[in-house]
C-alpha cells in the first residue's frame, strides 16, 4: 500500500518530501492552462446555432453557379415571401441561408420547380442543409461544431436488408457460365438445360458417365472451384460445383460493399447533404438522411435494382437452346441468350432529348472492356439488329395470416422488357444512345445506371421519420437535462464541501468544455443517447472529487490540514483509477459491438471518462494547491 501511495502522490504532483509535502510542478499548470484554452477555442463553435439553408449544385460543366445566379435564386424566393438571410457561392456550388425550417422546405420546392422545369433534364440538385454561423477566425483554426445525429437534426432513418440469397444465386450463375465456357473450349459436350443452379450448387448434366468423368478431371485441373464432385440428378450423370464457406463470406462482403457504393451515389443524386450510409451486421445497411422529410422519393430509388442487357437478335442458324423469345410492340422477337455487355459496364448515363425528334433518350458511355466487346460484337453484324433489355427488380413484401399470426413473406419481382430493337448501322464503341423511353423512365434509368448496379436486391425493414421540430425539441430537452443535472450537482457540492466544492464545480465546468471540444475535434456525432452519456459523465466527474474529499475528511481527524490534503489526493487515486478504467472498458465494448444509439452513448461516455480524469489530476489538484499549498493553515472549509 505504501508503494501505491507514492504512485498516487507522484501522479498528482506530490513528492515524497517531508520538507515540502505540497510541492506541485509548475509545468502542470501550463499543461492545464494550454488544454483549457485550446478546449475553449474548439468548443466555441457550438454556441453559434446553424442557419437553415439550401445547397445548390450541378454536375453539368456547361452551367456555372456564380454570384449573379445566386442573387437571382434569392430574389425568386424573396418574391414568394420567403425570408432570405444571405446567399453566396461555395466551392461546391451555392448556398442560400433562410430564416426557418418551414421556409427551407417551401424554398426547396420552389427552386426545384423553377430550376428543373418539367419535361427537361434535371440540371440542378437542391439539397437541404444546415449552414454554419461560426466566425471566420474560428474556421481558420479548424474549429467546427459537433455533428448532430438524426434524432437531433431531423430527417429519415432507413434500415435495409440485403437479399443474400440473390447474391449467392448470381455467384452460382457466374460459376455455371465460367464452367460451361471452359467445357466448350475443351470440346467436352454437356447437356444444355434451362437452369443449372439448383439450391446452393451448380449441376451440369452429361450424356454419359465417361464424358462426365472427363469433364470432372478437366475442371479439377483448373483449381478454380472450392467444391467439385461427381453426382447424379434425375437419372443423369452430373458434375456438381459448390461454393465454400470462405467464398460465401467473401460474396457477402462484396455484395454489401457494392451496395454501399451504389447507395451513396444514388443518395448524392437525391441531393442530401451529409448523409450517413454504413453497414450494420452481416447483411444490413443503415441510411440516415438529415433534413429530408418526404421519404417517397428516397424509397423509390433506394431499393430499386435495375440494369440493362445488350443482345443480338437471333439468327436462323442459332440453336433453339441459345434463343430467348420476348414480346415487343405487340409481336415477339427471338434474341440470343448471350449478352454483349450489361449495365455493369456502364460508367456514365445522361438523360437528354433527341435533337431531331425531341423525344427522351439516354446517352450511354461504356468502360474500356465494355466498349471493346460492343465493337467486336457489332462490327461483323452491320445490318443486323441489336436488342436492349431493361431489367428491374423490386422487393415485394406480402403479409399472410398463418395460424392466427401475420407473417411477412419477402420476394423479388423481376420485370424484364424489351425497350429497343434497332438495326446496327455501324460498329458501335464506347458511346451510343438509347431511345424509346418515357421521360420518367429515361430519368430513372440514367440515375440508376450512373449510380452503379447493386450486387443484390434489398428490402426496407425499418423506416423512421424524425421531424425537424421534433429534433429541435430533443435538443432543447437534452440541453435542459444536462443543465438541471449540472446545476443540482453544483449546488450540492458547494453546500456539502464548501471551498472544495467550489473547486470541484470549477473542474466540472472545465470537464464539460474539454468534452465538447474533443467531440468537435474528432467529428463525433452527437445523438440523444449521447446527451445521456454527457449527463452520466457529469456524475462520474463528481464521483472522483467526492472520493478525494471524503478521504481528506478522514485524514483531517488524525493529521494537520496540509498532510490531510496531500494524503487525500494520493490515496484516493487508485480507487478513482479502478472505477474509471472499469467503466471505460464497458464503454469501449459498447462502442465496438454497438451501433446507432448505443454507439452514440458509448462515444460520449468514453470521452467523458478520459476528460474527467484529466480535470481531476490537473485542474482540481492545481486549484487546491493555489488555495492551500503555499501557506500553513489550521482549518480548511470542507
Amino acid at each position: 500500500m505504501a508503494d501505491n501511495g507514492v504512485f498516487g502522490q507522484n501522479l498528482f504532483g506530490n513528492r515524497n518530501d517531508t520538507k515540502n509535502p505540497h510541492h506541485y510542478p509548475v509545468w502542470r499548470y501550463f499543461v492545464a492552462l494550454f488544454v483549457l484554452i485550446l478546449a475553449g477555442v474548439y468548443a466555441a463553435p457550438n454556441i453559434y446555432p446553424p442557419d437553415y439553408a439550401l445547397q445548390i449544385q450541378t454536375d453539368n460543366s456547361d452551367l456555372r453557379i456564380g454570384v449573379r445566379f445566386m442573387t437571382e435564386a434569392a430574389k425568386i424566393l424573396a418574391d414568394e415571401g420567403i425570408g432570405v438571410k444571405a446567399s453566396n457561392t461555395t466551392g461546391k456550388g451555392g448556398l442560400i441561408r433562410l430564416r426557418s425550417d418551414v421556409d427551407q422546405l417551401r424554398a426547396q420546392s420552389i427552386l426545384d420547380e423553377r430550376l428543373n422545369p418539367a419535361g427537361r433534364d434535371r440540371q440542378f440538385v437542391i439539397a437541404l442543409n444546415l449552414a454554419q454561423t461560426t466566425p471566420a477566425w474560428l474556421q481558420d483554426l479548424g474549429a467546427q461544431p459537433m455533428t448532430l445525429g438524426l434524432d437531433l437534426s431531423g430527417g429519415i432513418h432507413f434500415v435495409l436488408e440485403v437479399d443474400m440469397e440473390s447474391a449467392f444465386a448470381k455467384a452460382l450463375d457466374d460459376e455455371a457460365e465460367k464452367a460451361t465456357n471452359y467445357l466448350r473450349q475443351e470440346n467436352i459436350r454437356y447437356r444444355a438445360s434451362g437452369n443449372m443452379v439448383q439450391g446452393k450448387a451448380v449441376r451440369i448434366p452429361f450424356a454419359t458417365e465417361t464424358t462426365r468423368d472427363q469433364a470432372l478431371r478437366s475442371l479439377r485441373s483448373t483449381n478454380d472451384y472450392d467444391s467439385i464432385i461427381a453426382s447424379e440428378s434425375q437419372g443423369s450423370p452430373v458434375v456438381e460445383i459448390g461454393i465454400g464457406d470462405e467464398k460465401m463470406a467473401t460474396i457477402e462482403d462484396v455484395a454489401i460493399e457494392q451496395n454501399l457504393t451504389g447507395l451513396r451515389s444514388r443518395i448524392n443524386e437525391l441531393g442530401v447533404a451529409e448523409p450517413l450510409v454504413q453497414r450494420l451486421g452481416r447483411s444490413r445497411i443503415v441510411i440516415d438522411l438529415p433534413g429530408v422529410q418526404d421519404s417517397s422519393e428516397a424509397k423509390r430509388l433506394l431499393d430499386k435494382f435495375a440494369t440493362l442487357e445488350f443482345r443480338l437478335v437471333a439468327k436462323p442458324e442459332d440453336r433453339p437452346s441459345s434463343i430467348e423469345v420476348m414480346p415487343y410492340e405487340g409481336q415477339t422477337r427471338r434474341l440470343q441468350r448471350a449478352n454483349i455487355v450489361t449495365g455493369d459496364s456502364v460508367i456514365n448515363a445522361i438523360q437528354g432529348l433527341d435533337s431531331e425528334t425531341g423525344l427522351p433518350q439516354v446517352n450511354i458511355e461504356l468502360d474500356s472492356e465494355g466498349g471493346e466487346r460492343m465493337n467486336r460484337a457489332t462490327g461483323p453484324n452491320i445490318g443486323h439488329s441489336m436488342a436492349i433489355i431493361f431489367i428491374e427488380q423490386k422487393p415485394v413484401i406480402a403479409r399472410e395470416v398463418i395460424d392466427g399470426e401475420v407473417v411477412e413473406k419477402r420476394s423479388i419481382r423481376e420485370e424484364r422488357r424489351l425497350i429497343s430493337v434497332a438495326t446496327i448501322q455501324a460498329a458501335l464503341g464506347y458511346r451510343f444512345r438509347i431511345t424509346g423511353l418515357s421521360m420518367s423512365e429515361a430519368r430513372d434509368l440514367a440515375l440508376l445506371l450512373r449510380a452503379g448496379a447493386l450486387a443484390a436486391p434489398m428490402y426496407i425493414v425499418e423506416e423512421r421519420t424524425v421531424g425537424a421540430s421534433l429534433g429541435q425539441e430533443n435538443i432543447e430537452k437534452g440541453v435542459q437535462a444536462v443543465v438541471i443535472g449540472f446545476v443540482l450537482v453544483l449546488l450540492f457540492m458547494l453546500f456539502y464541501y464548501k471551498v472544495f466544492g467550489l473547486v470541484a464545480n470549477i473542474a466540472l465546468t472545465m470537464n464539460l468544455t474539454v468534452l465538447v471540444a474533443v467531440m468537435s475535434l474528432l467529428g463525433a456525432t452527437l445523438t440523444l443517447p449521447g446527451i445521456a452519456g454527457i449527463v452520466l459523465t457529469v456524475g462520474m466527474a463528481v464521483d472522483a472529487n467526492v472520493l478525494i474529499f471524503s478521504r481528506i475528511r478522514e485524514e483531517l481527524a488524525k493529521s494537520v490540514p496540509s498532510i490531510a490534503i496531500q494524503a487525500g489526493y494520493a490515496r484516493a487515486f487508485l480507487t478513482i483509477l479502478d472505477a474509471n478504467i472499469t467503466t471505460l472498458l464497458v464503454a469501449l465494448i459498447l462502442l465496438g459491438i454497438g451501433s446507432g444509439p448505443v454507439a452514440g452513448f458509448a462515444v460520449t461516455l468514453s470521452i467523458g471518462i478520459l476528460t474527467s480524469m484529466f480535470t481531476a489530476i490537473f485542474v482540481s489538484r492545481g486549484i487546491v494547491h493555489l488555495i492551500y499549498g503555499r501557506r500553513q493553515v489550521q482549518k480548511v472549509w470542507i
